[in-house]
C-alpha cells in the first residue's frame, strides 16, 4: 500500500502538460445548432422553498418539433430530477399549496388537461376533462380546488376534410395569429373541485376573462376582463373581483380607460398589485406599464415610481409581503426592481449587461428568475441579497465548444441629433482594427428593445463573419414614453434616420466596411427594412421577413384593426396618411438592393401578402429577389427544420452579396 501511495504521489507531481487533456477545439455556430439549443422557462418555487420546478424544452429533429418536460432542481443547486419524459410535452408546473403534489398541463390524451404528480412517487394522473381549450389554471390556497381558464369549444368543425363547415364571422377583430379566424368563442373561469371531482361555471357572457388569482383566504378571485360595449375595438381591460362560488357576480375594481393587467394579491389579502398603462386612453400600443397597487376592497389606486418612465412587467410579492418585485426595461437592460408597497420607493437589483425575463418569490426575500446574457441563453437563477446564483446549466456542454460573438454597447447620433443606443456583435476572432461587413438586424414591435440577452439571430449572423448591429430606433421601449411614442402614425421615418445614424457611426469608428452593408429584420423589423432600402441605396443586400409596405392592403387583412382605427384612421377617410405610410411600395422603383423576402403561410399578424406584394414588385422590375413561404407556419417560425432553413438562407443571401 505504501508503495502504491508513493507512486500516486509521483504521478501527481509530474509536470501538468504531460497528462493534460487536449484542449477542446471550438467552432462557430452553424444553422443546425437549432437542434441542439435548449429552452428553459417558467420556474416555480415549492412552498417550503427547497425545490424549483421548471420547463425544459428540447428539439426532436426526427419529428421536427420541440418537446417540453418538467424538471425539478433543488434550491441549493446540488440535485436535479427530471419528472416527465413523454413525447406529448408538459408545461405550466404549479405546486399544490402543501407541496405534496405538482400539477402541470399536458395534451397526453389528445387535448390539453391538468395532470397531477405525487412527489412521493408514482405516475401522473389526469384530473380534468374539459371540453373546450384549457388556457390556464391556478390552485386554491387550501389545495382542494383550482380555477380553470377555458375557451369555449368550436361551434363548427373547420378541420374535417369530409364535411367542412362555413366559418361564420360577425366580429370586428375576426382573426388572430396562431388561432386563425375568430368565431364568437369566449374564455371563461370555472371552479374545479378535486375531490369529489366537479366543475362549476364561475363567469359567463359575451366577455373574456384571464389572469385569475386567488385571495389568500380562498374566498375571492381577481381576474382581468374588458367589459366595454365592444371589446374588439379598444384595449380597456380592468380588474374584477368575484366570490369563489357559483352564481356570484363580479365587481369592478379598476376604472382606467387603458389596460389594467397582471393582478397579484398581497400575502395578507388587503392589497392587489397590478400593471396599469401610463396613458388613460382606450388604445395603448405606444405605451408602457406602471406598477400600481389598489385596496382589494376598492379605492383609489396608487402608482409606484411613475417617475421611472420605463416599462415595468411581472409584478410579484415577496413571501412576507414587505417587497414588490418587478422587472424594468431600461436602455438595453432588463433588471429586477424592488418596490416598497407603502412608500413607493424603489431600489434596483442585479444591474448589468444581462436580461432577466421572469421572477417568482423564493424563500425569505429571495427570488427565482430566468437570466440570460449575450453569450448564454436563459438559465434558472436565484437572486439573494442582490446577488445572482445560477441553478441550472443546460447550455454549458454545447456552448463550451462554440465561439460566440462579443457584444459591445454603442451610442450613435442621428442626423436630427437624437441619441440612439445599440449593441454591436463582433465576430469571434475578428481581425483587430479590420473593417468588417456589417448587417443591421432590426427588432420587431416596434415597441420593444434589443437588450443584453442571448440573441440567436445575431449570433448566427456574426458566426458568418459579419459585424451585426442591433439598433433601438425611436419607437423602441426602454428609453421613456416620449421616445416610444415619437413614431405614432409616422412609420418608416424617424426610425430610418436612426438606423442610418447607427450605420454612419459604425463606419466612422472603423467597424464597418461602407461598401459591404446589409440590413434585415422580422415583423416590424421587416417593415423597417423595406422603408430603409427605399430611402437609402447604400445597402448591398437585405432580408425582409414577415414585413409589409403597402399599408393600404393591410386594413382588414391583419389582426390590428384597433391600431388602424385609433392611430391611422380609416383608409377611405385618410388616404393621404395611408399613402405616406405605404411610401416604400410606391417608391419601389428607387430600390436597387437585392432582397430576400420570407414569410409564414398562416401568418395573421403581418400576413404573407405583405411580402408577396414587395416580392412581385421587385420581380417585375428586375431587382434581384426571392420569396420563401414556410408552409403551416404562423408569424413565428416554430418548426425546427424551417428555423435552420431560414438561417441557411440568411447566410447564403448575405454571403452572395457581401462576399465574405
Amino acid at each position: 500500500m505504501l508503495r502504491s501511495f508513493s507512486v500516486l504521489w509521483v504521478i501527481a507531481l509530474l509536470p501538468a502538460p504531460v497528462f493534460a487533456q487536449s484542449e477542446v477545439v471550438k467552432r462557430v455556430l452553424v444553422p443546425s445548432d437549432v437542434y441542439r439549443i435548449r429552452s428553459v422557462a417558467d420556474p416555480q418555487v415549492s412552498p417550503e422553498g427547497t425545490w424549483v420546478a421548471y420547463v425544459l424544452s428540447t428539439v426532436d429533429s426526427a419529428k421536427n418539433k420541440s418537446n417540453s418536460d418538467i424538471v425539478m432542481m433543488s434550491w441549493d443547486g446540488t440535485q436535479s430530477v427530471r419528472l416527465t419524459h413523454t413525447p406529448e410535452g408538459e408545461s405550466r408546473p404549479r405546486w399544490s399549496p402543501d407541496g405534496k403534489h405538482l400539477a402541470f398541463a399536458s395534451a397526453r390524451q389528445a387535448t390539453n388537461q391538468v395532470w397531477l404528480l405525487d412527489r412521493r412517487g408514482g405516475e401522473a394522473r389526469k384530473v380534468t376533462d374539459v371540453k373546450g381549450e384549457l388556457e390556464d389554471y391556478a390552485w386554491s390556497p387550501d389545495g382542494t380546488r383550482m380555477i380553470l381558464v377555458i375557451k369555449d369549444p368550436e361551434s363548427t368543425d373547420t378541420s374535417s376534410t369530409k364535411t367542412p363547415q362555413p366559418i361564420v364571422i360577425d366580429r370586428v377583430h375576426f382573426k388572430q395569429d396562431g388561432e386563425g379566424y375568430l368565431q364568437d368563442r369566449r374564455t371563461h373561469l370555472y371552479l374545479f373541485t378535486l375531490s369529489p371531482i366537479s366543475l362549476d361555471t364561475l363567469t359567463r357572457g359575451r366577455y373574456d376573462e384571464s389572469s385569475p388569482a386567488w385571495s389568500p383566504d380562498g374566498s375571492q378571485i381577481v381576474f382581468v376582463s374588458n367589459r366595454t360595449d365592444d371589446p374588439d375595438r379598444n384595449d380597456n381591460s380592468d380588474l374584477w373581483i368575484i366570490e369563489s362560488s357559483p352564481g356570484a357576480d363580479p365587481r369592478q375594481l379598476t376604472t382606467s380607460k387603458g389596460y389594467d393587467v397582471s393582478p397579484q394579491w398581497s400575502p395578507d389579502g388587503s392589497t392587489i398589485a397590478y400593471l396599469q398603462s401610463t396613458l388613460d386612453e382606450v388604445w395603448a400600443r405606444y405605451d408602457q406599464a406602471i406598477l400600481a397597487v389598489v385596496p382589494a376592497a376598492g379605492g383609489q389606486p396608487r402608482l409606484l415610481a411613475k417617475a421611472l418612465d420605463r416599462p415595468v412587467s411581472t409584478p410579484r410579492w415577496s413571501k412576507d409581503g414587505s417587497v414588490l418585485g418587478a422587472l424594468v426595461a431600461d436602455d438595453r437592460e432588463r433588471y429586477l426592481a424592488e418596490f416598497d408597497p407603502v412608500s413607493g420607493t424603489v431600489r434596483s437589483s442585479v444591474r448589468g449587461q444581462r436580461s432577466i425575463s421572469t421572477i417568482n418569490a423564493g424563500p425569505a426575500l429571495a427570488w427565482v428568475s430566468l437570466v440570460s446574457t449575450p453569450q448564454l441563453p436563459a438559465e434558472v437563477h436565484a437572486i439573494e441579497n442582490g446577488s445572482l446564483r445560477r441553478l441550472t446549466s443546460h447550455h454549458d456542454t454545447l456552448f463550451s465548444r462554440i465561439l460566440l460573438a462579443s457584444a459591445e454597447p454603442f451610442t450613435s447620433k442621428s442626423s436630427d441629433g437624437t441619441q440612439v443606443s445599440g449593441i454591436l456583435y463582433r465576430p469571434a476572432n475578428a481581425p483587430v482594427r479590420a473593417r468588417l461587413p456589417l448587417i443591421v438586424y432590426l427588432h420587431g414591435g416596434p415597441v420593444g428593445q434589443d437588450e443584453w440577452g442571448f440573441d440567436l439571430n445575431r449570433q448566427m449572423l456574426a458566426a458568418g463573419g459579419y459585424a451585426v448591429a442591433a439598433v433601438n430606433y425611436r419607437g423602441s421601449a426602454g428609453r421613456g414614453l416620449a421616445f416610444c411614442r415619437s413614431i405614432y402614425a409616422d412609420w418608416g421615418n424617424k426610425e430610418v434616420v436612426d438606423v442610418l445614424g447607427a450605420v454612419d457611426h459604425l463606419v466612422a469608428t472603423g467597424v464597418a466596411d461602407p461598401k459591404r452593408l446589409g440590413i434585415g429584420g422580422w415583423s416590424y423589423g421587416g417593415i423597417l427594412t423595406n422603408a430603409t432600402i427605399a430611402k437609402d441605396r447604400r445597402f448591398v443586400a437585405a432580408v425582409s421577413d414577415a414585413g409589409s409596405a403597402l399599408q393600404f392592403s393591410m386594413f382588414g387583412v391583419d389582426q390590428y384593426i384597433v391600431q388602424f382605427e385609433n392611430e391611422v384612421g380609416w383608409p377611405w377617410k385618410n388616404p393621404e396618411k395611408y399613402m405616406k405610410l405605404s411610401a416604400p411600395f410606391f417608391e419601389v422603383e428607387r430600390i436597387k438592393t437585392p432582397t430576400l423576402f420570407l414569410a409564414g403561410e398562416k401568418d395573421f399578424n403581418v400576413p404573407t401578402i405583405g411580402s408577396e406584394q414587395m416580392y412581385q414588385a421587385f420581380r417585375v422590375l428586375g431587382i434581384p429577389t426571392q420569396l420563401i413561404v414556410y408552409p403551416r407556419q404562423f408569424h413565428s417560425i416554430s418548426a425546427p427544420h424551417f428555423q435552420r432553413d431560414r438561417f441557411e438562407r440568411y447566410l447564403a443571401w448575405f454571403g452572395k452579396y457581401l462576399k465574405i
